[in-house]
């Protein structure tokens, strides 16, 4: 698997599991649990979640995974990168290190390792800034970033003080949502800033494309792992898919694991244009 490098020097695997819609129903508490232990258990090390995911379940889901799978020796806190997200109405300078303390405690740790601006909202971006930086001096967060932020947003947070710190951008990315390799993912590329690209099956389209099925079947390959490493063969892009089921989490591992050849990329070029020109950034 590839690894994708953050601005500090650590390096992380290019493949983590994303946990959007966990937490939402109690019902399935025990199940999603489970699901995050074994993806522990298969090797994953970057796990994803947010605040706003189950108002807080997936955070809690993904505690008491993280927590349970420590106790069994299975990894140690340090070889997981945990990613969390704050709402953007909850982005002030005093507001995020308050939500940072309820994320926190939902997962039972005392550091996040990424937490991120889930997008941007009212609260002015120096404000947010500084409510990060004091999470930092703190101990309470290692680094922080964003989500779903274009290009033009870059540039503003760039040219704040201390904006140059910021560690990664999470957008959404797929073969069939290609906009942000007009500009946006070239540009992080020149500066050396990961890419975590959320929703890389399109929010499960890409499965079930026959066109995609069928150039898949011909590698070994499903549609969704198809999909997923042709996002995955972009140098210092990481890719964070929910997974619910163990077949799932071992197709995706087997996934970014694969090569894919020059043909092959050209052949899903064709299905899927690279963008001629600036587009929306895809969010969800």
């Amino acid at each position: 698997m590839n690894l994708v490098q953050l601005g500090s020097g650590e390096q992380w695997p290019a493949l983590g599991l994303g946990t959007w819609r966990f937490g939402e129903d109690t019902a399935r508490h025990a199940s999603e649990i489970a699901a995050v232990r074994r993806a522990l258990e298969l090797g994953y090390r970057v796990l994803d979640t947010a605040e706003m995911y189950g108002e807080g379940g997936a955070e809690r889901v993904v505690g008491e995974a993280l927590a349970d799978a420590m106790h069994e020796g299975v990894v140690k806190r340090e070889q997981v990168l945990v990613v969390s997200k704050v709402y953007p109405h909850n982005a002030s300078a005093t507001g995020v290190q308050a939500a940072c303390e309820r994320s926190l405690r939902r997962l039972g740790l005392e550091q996040i390792d990424l937490y991120l601006l889930h997008w941007r909202g009212s609260v002015p971006l120096e404000e947010t800034l500084e409510g990060f930086t004091r999470l930092v001096a703190s101990g309470r967060i290692r680094h922080w970033g964003v989500s779903n932020f274009d290009l033009q947003d870059m540039h503003e947070l760039l040219r704040l003080g201390g904006g140059t710190h910021c560690a990664t951008n999470q957008v959404y990315y797929a073969a069939s949502s290609r906009g942000v390799e007009f500009d946006l993912l070239p540009w992080m590329q020149g500066q050396r800033m990961p890419l975590m690209a959320y929703s890389p099956l399109d929010e499960g389209k890409l499965a079930h494309d026959t066109r995609l099925a069928a150039l898949a079947q011909a590698l070994g390959l499903s549609a969704a792992q198809l999909a997923l490493a042709w996002v995955l063969r972009q140098p210092g892009v990481m890719a964070i898919p929910k997974a619910g089921s163990q077949q799932h989490l071992r197709d995706n591992l087997a996934a970014a694991s694969t090569t894919l050849d020059a043909a092959t990329c050209k052949a899903i070029d064709q299905l899927f244009p690279s963008p001629r020109g600036k587009q929306p950034l895809a969010m969800i």
